[in-house]
């Protein structure tokens, strides 16, 4: 076996469609977009790599076939804020076979090693933890769109090379028409009623305000997190300008005190309901399939990706009120668009965003890992801390 570092068009196209073979009888796996995987590794489009680097890799076997594939990388702003300076190892694929799993994680190791760094999470991104992020532990189902899906295999793969759990991530479930409590119904609705306090769907035509108002919310609801820093104004019109074309602004919603910004619930239309029909290729093609099948309704699951509430205002039951104006939008007598409703992952360090999704109805239905491998063994392995 032989490991050979991406730098050829050709090995990035490899890199691309490995996984496309490791998966080709597995019904769950749905391809990613390629342009998705590409823009991780893409110095121009790829904001981290003003404060970071990167590296990956394929392993090939003696006959020159691709049997697996990693990338390592660091971001300096997060690196040296753990005990141990942490880099990251992520896109990981590989065959069952646990050499050739070393290999691919000795390849990161000794990368991170030379870079001052004493540990390495994984599988992670080379980006923001909204998107390939975590190893699937549990419901091996079709993926949400950005989440890694993987094999049974990998958990053990890992773990034999010393990676260790370092915190896990729930993906809570509910249905969409399900009501709230009777008792969490009333809090809400006395919210909505409080005239304090306003209510309101983004409204597309305006998206620079909404963008504003989510920066606003965004730094003082998670800027305390570890790793997390403060978002530009810059950074929050890129991400809604990009999220633009999927938005759905019936099931996005703000929440003002005396007309000032307090909260945000984003939710979207499960994008790999529709990028299950275009094999990760958006060409003209597939942005016709895209459209056709959105068209036909083929989307059924809504996904909250974003939810934030400013500290002066948690614990009043806002995250209640969010699905209550919500749900009176989206539901009528005759026909609800929406069936299930999943949530953007929350780590178990999290246990208020935990209560919340609970107390909303919603309930544990898939699992991922984030793990971390000390590289000096003698030292106390610690979970992530509760926050």
């Amino acid at each position: 076996m032989h490991l050979h570092e991406v730098v050829s068009p050709a090995q990035e196209q490899e890199f691309l469609s490995f996984p496309v073979r490791l998966y080709q009888h597995d019904p769950n796996y749905i391809r990613p977009l390629d342009r998705d995987i590409q823009q991780v590794f893409n110095r121009e489009k790829n904001r981290y790599f003003r404060h970071g680097e990167l590296i990956r890799w394929l392993l090939v076997d003696e006959s020159g076939k691709t049997i697996g594939r990693v990338a390592a990388f660091i971001n300096e702003r997060t690196a040296r804020t753990f005990e141990q300076p942490t880099g990251g190892m992520g896109f990981f694929e590989c065959i069952d076979d646990q050499r050739a799993a070393n290999l691919l994680l000795n390849a990161c190791r000794e990368w991170l090693v030379a870079r001052g760094m004493e540990a390495m999470d994984g599988p992670v991104n080379f980006g923001d933890r909204d998107q390939w992020w975590g190893l699937l532990i549990d419901n091996f189902g079709p993926p949400l769109y950005g989440q890694n899906y993987n094999p049974p295999y990998y958990r053990r793969l890992l773990e034999a090379y010393g990676f260790q759990l370092y915190f896990n991530q729930f993906t809570y479930f509910r249905k969409v028409a399900a009501p709230l409590s009777p008792q969490y119904q009333q809090q809400a609705q006395q919210l909505l009623d409080n005239p304090a306090y306003s209510f309101e769907h983004m409204r597309l035509r305006n998206l620079p305000k909404y963008a504003e108002d989510f920066r606003q919310v965004y730094n003082k609801a998670w800027v305390k997190h570890q790793g997390v820093k403060e978002m530009t104004v810059e950074q929050a019109h890129n991400i809604m300008r990009k999220l633009r074309p999927v938005l759905d602004e019936k099931v996005c919603w703000f929440a003002y005190f005396r007309g000032e910004p307090i909260g945000f619930f984003i939710a979207l239309p499960e994008l790999n309901e529709l990028f299950r029909y275009v094999n990760g290729n958006l060409n003209w093609l597939g942005k016709l399939r895209f459209a056709f099948y959105r068209w036909r309704g083929a989307v059924r699951t809504l996904t909250g990706i974003a939810f934030g509430i400013t500290p002066e205002h948690q614990g009043i039951g806002l995250e209640m009120t969010f699905i209550l104006a919500a749900s009176k939008v989206v539901q009528d007598r005759h026909k609800v668009q929406y069936e299930d409703f999943v949530m953007n992952w929350i780590g178990d360090f999290n246990p208020k965003m935990m209560s919340v999704a609970e107390k909303i109805g919603g309930s544990i239905w898939r699992t991922h890992a984030t793990f971390r491998c000390l590289f000096d063994r003698s030292k106390e392995f610690k979970r992530a801390e509760i926050i």
